[in-house]
């Protein structure tokens, strides 16, 4: 399992917190899924998206994995940073204050 993901709070899940605030482009991320074919419900402040798993990305750059599975979320989060370039950029860059 990737060493940035773990097991979020409530135990429902697996999540990814960056190091630092992120303000991500929620708008250019929900367009690279889409034209790769993943469902995608925006909600202004965040993205539900199927990678496997739902994902739920926030504009601070948190992603939670809704499975119990640590591999299936490994995986799905592998495949995300795949399908989106800028996401993986926005991500590993280094921290900003969010807008707003």
């Amino acid at each position: 399992m990737s060493a940035k993901l773990r097991l979020c709070s409530g135990g429902g899940g697996f999540e990814f917190l960056p190091d630092g605030p992120r303000s991500l482009d929620l708008t250019a991320i929900r367009q690279g899924l889409e034209a790769n074919g993943v469902p995608v419900v925006d909600a202004r402040v965040l993205l539900i998206a199927t990678v496997g798993p739902e994902v739920t990305i926030s504009r601070r750059g948190r992603l939670l994995f809704k499975t119990s599975d640590p591999e299936e979320a490994d995986r799905s989060y592998q495949r995300l940073l795949a399908l989106v370039p800028r996401l993986r950029a926005e991500l590993e860059s280094a921290p900003r204050r969010p807008a707003g």
